[in-house]
């Protein structure tokens, strides 16, 4: 089956009760055993859920992985990998990381034993320096689109580069999404998702996801799963799965959006530098286009004069929401630096790049004239 198809199908066959076409949330929290140990796969709902399952089979099969575990929140999912290591072990984290994922490594996870190395840039040879800055490498760490500043990193060559020091490779594939890049089928071993953002896409769930290449490498997460017990709710996995059923259509549209704003974004005068992987001008664009099938939905803005210019800016805006997250139908303006990045120490978060004057824009399934005339009255000088 195609993608389209999968993503409507997979795991959401009618309910062999009584034939409802869409599959029943099932809420109960425990279940009736035969006789002790005799059950039909489900104990209790922290472990084993049938709502959950069809999330899982059906996330699996988008990204082309064996196995799915499903969580909370992407941070919960992401937390859960770096659970998975052991004390000692060193992690390899990209230049341009979403605030969250930084916090974590360098908050929590380093006083829990883990060695952590940053890349300067989203070359190999920064990666190769980060990997061999690390006693006992073990995780490499990948966003492609970065977030915010929207960098493309080369997936198979880092794989290459890895795999020559038995390091597992994650990539948070939460921007571009299974329908416009598969990290799993350029040899990455791990994909992790926010399912907040474009797989709900209705800004009204929030929730995350871990996909295996190897149904093996999942074993330690899918313990953790259990034993730490940070998984959604039936409710949350439902909507989920309604999102998903229109991820291909929505995510069509969310890609010509973007492509036509950030095109005609260059020729203003207000701007000094329109950061988006689908202009030709973008130094990752070639590698863009081999490693994915369209160019995503988010655009990021250097606008031009002071922080308080940038202010004035976002508070214009009518049709963009000025809000945190992403790839919900409607379009979002987030100001990562006081936002989603401000938990980077300033003097570090402005030498990646992510200044006072930067914009970060979810570009959603409105009118593209009606987007392109709000960013352009924002930006007159009053």
């Amino acid at each position: 089956m195609k993608f389209s198809t999968r993503a409507i199908h997979v795991g959401q066959g009618p309910d062999p009760a009584t034939g409802s076409t869409i599959p029943p949330i099932h809420l109960s929290t425990t279940y009736t055993q035969a006789a002790p140990g005799e059950h039909k796969g489900y104990e209790y709902s922290r472990s084993q859920n049938p709502t959950r399952k069809a999330l899982e089979q059906c996330l699996a099969s988008l990204e082309e992985g064996e196995d799915c575990a499903a969580f909370s929140s992407g941070l919960a999912a992401t937390t859960t990998v770096f659970q998975a290591l052991e004390p000692g072990d060193g992690v390899v984290g990209g230049h341009d990381l979403y605030g969250g994922t930084f916090r974590l490594l360098e908050r929590v996870f380093k006083r829990w034993g883990l060695e952590v190395a940053f890349a300067a840039d989203a070359s190999p040879k920064a990666h190769e320096r980060a990997i061999a800055a690390l006693r006992r490498p073990r995780l490499l760490w990948l966003e492609t689109p970065t977030n915010p500043l929207l960098d493309i990193v080369d997936i198979p060559t880092l794989v290459q580069l890895a795999k020559a020091h038995s390091m597992i490779v994650a990539v948070d594939n939460t921007f571009a999404t299974p329908y416009l890049q598969k990290p799993l089928g350029l040899g990455a071993d791990l994909v992790i998702h926010s399912t907040t953002k474009y797989l709900g896409g209705h800004s009204d769930v929030v929730g995350g996801a871990v996909i295996a290449r190897k149904k093996e490498t999942m074993e330690p997460i899918r313990f953790l799963q259990n034993a730490a017990g940070g998984v959604p709710s039936p409710i949350d996995c439902y909507l989920l799965l309604r999102g998903l059923k229109t991820l291909a259509v929505r995510m069509d549209r969310h890609c010509a959006n973007a492509l036509q704003l950030a095109s005609i974004l260059t020729k203003n005068r207000g701007i000094t530098k329109v950061l988006y992987p689908g202009l030709p001008e973008h130094s990752g664009f070639e590698i863009a286009s081999t490693q994915m099938s369209g160019f995503g939905g988010m655009i990021s803005l250097q606008l031009e004069g002071d922080a308080a210019r940038t202010r004035r800016f976002c508070s214009r805006l009518k049709v963009f929401s000025l809000a945190e997250s992403l790839g919900g139908v409607e379009s979002l303006c987030c100001h990562p630096a006081t936002m989603t990045h401000a938990s980077i120490p300033k003097d570090l978060r402005e030498a990646r790049g992510i200044t006072e004057t930067l914009v970060r824009l979810s570009v959603g399934i409105e009118d593209v004239e009606d987007l392109i005339a709000d960013i352009e009255q924002a930006l007159r000088d009053e």
